[in-house]
């Protein structure tokens, strides 16, 4: 069974930006999908959120995981604590280190052991833009990158992809829609048919 998994950001939840219309996109491609309502995402926090969508989450060989800004940390750590292989991540204006001192780092892992995290997931996209007002900007993706490799995609002037405060109201994510529509964004990017 084919399923998704799509994480909200800081003060977000399942109803917030992009996230409605990608659920829909997914269902109608016979996916199952979950959008949890995550607890106090005001102040985002690894020892709430991990547990719950350890034990509530379903995870095998055909899981997408999906994650937006905070989403986009905590999906690191879920893919550090699962088992499994799963088919594809998408980090949407990720991040992986405190990007200011007004953050709250509490969603974040002092250390990420990346080589579980690579292991445990076939295919791996990070979606970040050159000016994204918090900081979850194309210097956090190519840091992930670096660490994870996959396919980092900077987007120009797209902000964080989904604000109130910046007037964001991304209601549809045309880009993340087609990436979703490939089975395997490697090969498909450079022409071969390679398995791993």
């Amino acid at each position: 069974m084919k399923n998704a998994i799509v994480i909200h950001g800081t003060g977000c939840d399942s109803k917030s930006y992009w996230i409605p219309s990608i659920k829909k996109f997914l269902e109608k491609r016979s996916y199952e999908v979950w959008t949890p309502n995550l607890p106090d995402s005001d102040i985002p926090d690894l020892k709430k959120w991990l547990p719950l969508v350890l034990n509530k989450g379903k995870f095998n060989k055909n899981t997408v995981l999906i994650g937006h800004s905070a989403g986009s940390p905590f999906i690191l750590s879920v893919l550090e604590n699962i088992n499994i292989t799963i088919h594809k991540a998408i980090l949407v204006a990720g991040y992986y280190k405190v990007k200011s001192n007004e953050d709250n780092p509490l969603i974040l892992q002092k250390i990420y052991n990346w080589t579980k995290i690579r292991k445990n997931v076939k295919d791996i996209i990070f979606i970040n833009s050159n000016n994204d007002p918090w900081g979850c900007d194309d210097k956090q993706g190519l840091g992930l990158f670096k660490k994870l490799g996959g396919t980092l995609i900077i987007r120009e002037s797209e902000g964080h992809m989904g604000s109130d405060s910046f007037k964001q109201p991304y209601k549809r994510f045309l880009l993340l829609e087609k990436l979703l529509e490939l089975k395997d964004s490697r090969s498909s990017i450079d022409g071969s048919d390679k398995k791993d």
